[in-house]
């Protein structure tokens, strides 16, 4: 069982915390050399996705590349705004929610 950490004994032993700081820096950039060098010899490896993968991969791509909103109707509205003649309809947005709620719940209209 570990009970004091070892940067607070650095410290209260009088060591400089920076230097602490740079020898665990220099330790894990020596560890990531040794795992990139040993992922480079290990060239064998392959990797083949499922059907499935291969699907979601292409939906994927083709979602990147389509709107997800409507540009022109937002600058719309950020106009109207700005003008001060967005009116919100609270029937709407009421409905909504309650709408949204009942769908949480798992009820059917």
């Amino acid at each position: 069982m570990k009970i004091n950490d070892s940067k607070n004994n650095a410290v209260n032993l009088g060591l400089d915390k920076t230097a602490v700081d740079k020898a665990a820096a220099d330790k894990a950039e020596a560890a990531n050399k040794q795992a990139s060098a040993s992922i480079g010899s290990k060239s064998e490896d392959s990797v083949t996705l499922s059907p499935m993968a291969q699907q979601i991969k292409s939906l994927q791509a083709n979602l990147g590349t389509e709107n997800v909103f409507d540009a022109d109707k937002v600058n719309e509205i950020k106009a109207a705004i700005m003008s001060g003649q967005f009116k919100v309809n609270t029937e709407k947005v009421a409905d909504g929610l309650i709408q949204s709620v009942k769908d949480m719940l798992g009820e059917k209209p």
